[in-house]
C-alpha cells in the first residue's frame, strides 16, 4: 500500500510538471509502486540480485506501458525501434545506477541496525 501511495503522488508530480495528460504517470507509477511493494515482501534483505531484477522489470513495464499510451494509441507501431533506442538503454543505465544506490542504502541500513542492536 505504501508503494502505491508513493508511486501515485510521485507520478502526479511528474504529470503536473511534464505530462500532457494528468493521471498517466500517476497510474504508471502507482502500478510500479504496487509491484515493488509486493517484491519487498518476498526477497531476503541480503540478496542483491532480486532487487536489481525488479528494478529492471519495473523499468521495462513502465516504458512498455508508456509506449502503449503515448505512441501505440497514436498509430506509431515501430516497437522494435522504441525498444532499441529508448527501453533497453534506459534499463541498462538504471540497473547500473541501482547497483551503487542499493549498495549504499544497504550499508546505511546495516549500520543503523547494528547501532540499534548495540543500544539494546
Amino acid at each position: 500500500m505504501t508503494g502505491m501511495v508513493v508511486g501515485f503522488f510521485s507520478g502526479l508530480l511528474i504529470d503536473i510538471l511534464f505530462g500532457n495528460v494528468i493521471g498517466l504517470y500517476a497510474m504508471l507509477q502507482m502500478l510500479i509502486g504496487y509491484i515493488t511493494g509486493y517484491a519487498n515482501k518476498i526477497y531476503s534483505k541480503d540478496d542483491f540480485t532480486l532487487p536489481l531484477f525488479f528494478v529492471a522489470l519495473a523499468n521495462f513495464v513502465y516504458q512498455f506501458l508508456y509506449y502503449i499510451f503515448e505512441f501505440l494509441l497514436r498509430g506509431k507501431l515501430d516497437f522494435t525501434y522504441y525498444l532499441r533506442i529508448r527501453i533497453l538503454p534506459e534499463i541498462i543505465y538504471t540497473v547500473a545506477a541501482s547497483v551503487f544506490v542499493y549498495k549504499l542504502l544497504h550499508m546505511i541500513n546495516h549500520s543503523l541496525d547494528r547501532s540499534e542492536f548495540k543500544e539494546e
